[in-house]
């Protein structure tokens, strides 16, 4: 009995003469691990904050574990039957009692004040430099810069093979957008949070902001970048079919170069206003189709047009899609109620919607065997015009 006991003393031994070893070998290694494992600091103030917040009661659980945990052994160790045959008979100690009913009292308060110092700060609704209205839709972002009249959608970028295990995964497998966030370095930017169909939650762990996107509500969050760079996150909250495709993505860029991005946004705004009055081929228009269908469409209705019934309904040999352009175009710009087609008017442009309409009416066989017809901006332009 005795040698079994020995060499299981011996095993753990050298178990934790290895983790020193390997520790003192190979402190970046050991440390990036644990990095791995711990809560990033982040870029902003804000995230340092909560990040030694976290470690300050991280050390301070540790201290209550080694302390209530020495006591626990050393008490079965010291206090066995076999060294003291006659158990003690004390009733209580109100010393004691006293002293477990201050000591943790002390101990949350310690907690409390940098906590409640942190929470303040997070939690300041002080409007921003640069005001941006982030909406959740099922499963895109829209960015609304309010101060200079720009908004535009990301949606995520990752291609379809590697989706579906054609190809092997990138770095930033489902991290990854058509276009990210942008925002100047040193410099307070509020965002003002909601959403436009069901509960999502806009998440960046490098800025500590983590907001509820509520349909109806405005919740509002708020940073100041100090180091330039491209930041990840997720929506973190349960939203339907294709949750995990929907990342957030902030580019933090000099202010010099964000001014620049503002100013060919704008001029990109004026050239899709022009694209609206141009005259548009069907190739042309099929072509462009095919590339907002990807990015709008193909979560629901799948690459081939084949959809997912009852839910998200075929494209494919559809009746509507082939024969019946009118309703085609207000199904887009309407969405259908009590389903689960959303309206698209505020999310795509005329010449956008055009195109993807007409992409439809053209792929998987639908020109061969419908109408043939197809729409142009103008068609857009014309039905978003007030009914008399």
């Amino acid at each position: 009995m005795g040698g079994k006991k020995f060499k299981k003393f011996n095993n753990l031994s050298k178990s934790a003469f290895a983790a020193m070893l390997m520790l003192s070998l190979y402190p970046s290694k050991v440390l990036s691990d644990w990095d791995a494992l711990n809560m990033r600091e982040g870029v902003t103030q804000v995230s340092r904050d909560v990040f030694e917040l976290h470690m300050l009661i991280f050390y301070i659980c540790v201290a209550i574990g080694a302390v209530v945990f020495s006591v626990m052994f050393y008490s079965l160790f010291r206090y066995t039957k076999k060294r003291n045959p006659n158990p003690s008979t004390f009733h209580e100690s109100t010393k004691l009692e006293v002293a477990w009913t201050i000591v943790p009292f002390l101990i949350l308060i310690a907690m409390a004040v940098p906590a409640s110092k942190t929470l303040t700060e997070i939690y300041d609704d002080e409007e921003g430099e640069i005001n941006i209205q982030v909406v959740g839709y099922q499963w895109k972002w829209e960015y609304k810069y309010l101060e200079d009249d720009i908004n535009f959608f990301s949606n995520l970028s990752t291609d379809q093979d590697e989706i579906y295990n054609l190809v092997p995964k990138g770095e930033n497998y489902l991290l990854e957008v058509d276009e990210p966030l942008i925002i100047p370095v040193d410099t307070r930017v509020r965002f003002l949070i909601t959403a436009n169909d069901v509960i999502h939650s806009w998440w960046v762990p490098d800025f500590a902001i983590k907001q509820d996107a509520i349909p109806g509500f405005i919740n509002t969050a708020w940073t100041r970048a100090e180091e330039t760079g491209i930041y990840r996150g997720n929506c973190t909250e349960l939203c339907g079919k294709n949750h995990g495709f929907m990342p957030v993505v902030v580019k933090v860029v000099e202010k010099d170069e964000y001014s620049d991005w503002v100013l060919s946004k704008k001029e990109e705004a004026i050239k899709l206003a022009e694209l609206t009055e141009k005259e548009w081929s069907l190739a042309e228009l099929t072509q462009r189709g095919e590339g907002v269908y990807q990015k709008n469409c193909v979560a629901c209705h799948q690459m081939n047009g084949e959809g997912l019934p009852p839910i998200f309904p075929a494209l494919a040999g559809s009746d509507i899609v082939m024969f019946d352009k009118d309703r085609n175009v207000e199904i887009l710009m309407e969405g259908v109620q009590g389903a689960a087609m959303q309206s698209f008017a505020n999310q795509l442009s005329e010449v956008d919607m055009a195109a993807v309409i007409t992409y439809t009416r053209q792929a998987w066989g639908n020109a061969e065997n419908g109408d043939g017809e197809y729409v142009v901006p103008s068609d857009i332009v014309e039905y978003k015009k007030p009914k008399i």
